[in-house]
């Protein structure tokens, strides 16, 4: 019968809290074990009763008991480790592999044989590399367990690897339960589980260049964004310094004429003093021959300033004040301008190629054969009535639904006097008269009598558009249950379903509305994903030219004012040519 210590190793006798093997092990009525004093000591310190491991609480203390079964399998375990920590101390080569043929003092060996199944040293190797026959055996670097290159079934060398079951094979192995069975030496499966680690390896290290450059362009954005940030709010602070400057600068001067008008209003009291002295003295005099001498002068107004429509105005420089202001407002539409442009390229990663489905067309309808333009026809074309089909009003569905995720497409209504786009529900009413609107199923934005733009929520909403969109892009975030459009040309948001609540598919909407003799007749055109991503091209492009053309003004402009502009112009024309 098999000893204890072959099935049980000192992790599986250690207790989960001091994580040393059992001390006085102890049971809880959950059935997990602790050493006792770990687990008195877990109970004092808290106000519950439970098991440390599943948390199991426990109405009343257990009165704890050693589990004398456990106790016995640890002092079992105990013993050979005891013994095999002291025989290591002891032996400085008990985890060598040693020769089997010495008789006496044991001695390293240096190969091990896989036909003898012996390892040798030195001294007993030699007869392996002299005779002829023993050449032949196969040896490897010295191992310990031997056993495991020999099959247990034949006691042949596993030299064989069975590929249907991937297992290491003798070849007796292959001639009976693994005949006809893809087998090859287990010399080339090596090489070829090698190959595959270093491509692995490879492929590890290519993951770690790639997330440490994606660190390093994170970081890099965060100090650009951060360098925008602080360029833009000098910008901005710079626009309110100089409208606090004008309103400064107001105040002062106010301040400058109050303190000069109230200087020749105390000039005007200290005359208007001297005058009323003057009188009060005439007043009482007994000389009447000089008080009709000076008479005339003191019945004439003292030389004094007419101070009646005086005050002071305001100097708040108005037109100042609204250049400041238009300023200001320019740079936030920029910001704005700038913000909607860059969340459209993000989500013009998300474009799907779209194309109408000619199954659910209204029969006045009229598709093109690559299925990306929609006009409305005249003329009523004798078509099945299906289920899916439109039998009242003008609209057409694409043939993708999409019912997780994000999706985008553009549609080109340039000419049109009337569209309707947008996206709606898979089970959403096709038949008779509809009502556009969110609660219907309906998430679109459309276009009447050539320049009323609404966008068909509950309720309505007119929207105020500064240019007309030539080009129109529609996106839906399924998740956060989102529809947006967006002018594409001019890069502007025209308006966003917010925290609408999806189910089933939503498919892509198009109404290019009636023909109205020809004032409609413009198709609707949907622009296809190579056009969406050459935008992001050509944007990328535009900043790069922009780049350029800076740079080559800025050689220009160096070149001239540090040279004379009339001895350069031979080099530049010779450059040119």
């Amino acid at each position: 019968m098999a000893s204890s210590s072959s099935f049980l190793s000192e992790d599986q006798l250690q207790c989960s809290i001091c994580l040393d093997v059992f001390t006085d092990p102890v049971s809880t009525p959950c059935g997990h074990n602790f050493c006792m004093t770990c687990l008195k000591e877990c109970w004092d310190t808290s106000s519950h009763c439970r098991c440390p491991l599943c948390k199991e609480e426990f109405p009343q203390r257990p009165e704890l008991r050693v589990n004398t079964f456990i106790s016995g399998l640890v002092a079992q375990l105990m013993d050979p480790v005891q013994v095999k920590s002291s025989s290591t101390a002891e032996d400085p080569t008990a985890y060598l592999v040693l020769c089997d043929i010495c008789s006496k003092k044991k001695r390293e060996a240096l190969k091990s044989c896989l036909i003898c199944v012996a390892s040798y040293c030195k001294t007993h190797l030699e007869p392996h590399q002299r005779v002829p026959l023993l050449k032949k055996h196969k040896l490897i670097d010295s191992v310990e367990n031997l056993e495991d290159y020999i099959c247990q079934k034949h006691e042949k060398l596993l030299e064989m690897f069975c590929r249907d079951d991937q297992t290491c094979v003798c070849q007796f192995c292959t001639e009976t339960d693994h005949k006809n069975h893809n087998t090859v030496p287990i010399e080339e499966e090596s090489a070829e589980k090698k190959n595959e680690l270093v491509r692995n390896h490879a492929k590890v290290e290519q993951m770690i260049r790639d997330r440490l450059k994606k660190i390093d362009k994170i970081k890099c954005s965060v100090k650009i964004n951060k360098k925008n940030a602080e360029q833009e709010t000098t910008e901005h602070v710079e626009i309110f310094k100089a409208l606090i400057n004008v309103m400064q600068e107001n105040q002062r001067a106010a301040e400058r004429q109050a303190k000069e008008f109230i200087k020749d209003l105390e000039q005007d009291i200290t005359e208007l003093m001297r005058r009323n002295t003057e009188l009060e003295q005439i007043s009482n005099t007994e000389d009447h021959l000089h008080l009709l001498q000076i008479y005339p002068s003191l019945c004439r107004p003292p030389p004094t300033n007419n101070w009646t429509d005086v005050s002071i105005q305001s100097h708040l420089d108005v037109e100042t004040l609204k250049r400041a202001l238009s300023q200001l407002q320019e740079c936030i539409d920029d910001e704005m301008k700038k913000v909607v442009s860059m969340e459209l390229q993000r989500i013009q990663q998300h474009a799907v190629d779209v194309n109408l489905d000619p199954d659910t067309a209204n029969s006045y309808l009229i598709l093109s054969d690559d299925g990306k333009q929609v006009t409305c026809g005249d003329t009523k074309q004798d078509l099945p009535d299906n289920p899916e089909r439109f039998d009242y009003c003008p609209c057409v569905l694409g043939k993708e639904g999409f019912s997780s995720g994000r999706f985008y497409y553009e549609v080109q209504v340039k000419g049109k006097t009337e569209w309707d786009l947008g996206v709606t529900r898979e089970s959403s009413n096709r038949k008779g008269g509809i009502k556009p609107n969110p609660t219907d199923g309906y998430w679109f934005v459309c276009l009447r009598n050539k320049t009323a733009y609404l966008a068909l929520d509950s309720p309505r909403d007119s929207l105020s558009l500064k240019q007309a969109p030539e080009k129109v892009g529609v996106f839906v975030d399924y998740e956060e249950g989102l529809v947006s459009f967006y002018d594409v040309e001019n890069e502007s948001h025209i308006y966003s379903f917010t925290g609408q609540s999806f189910t089933g598919k939503l498919y892509p909407l198009f109404k290019p509305g009636r023909n109205c003799g020809g004032k409609n007749s413009a198709p609707l055109i949907i622009c296809p994903v190579s056009q969406v991503q050459s935008q992001l091209v050509n944007v990328m492009q535009r900043c790069c030219l922009s780049l350029f053309i800076f740079f080559l003004l800025y050689f220009f402009l160096s070149i001239i004012l540090r040279m004379d502009f009339c001895a350069y112009v031979p080099h530049f024309l010779r450059y040119h040519h």
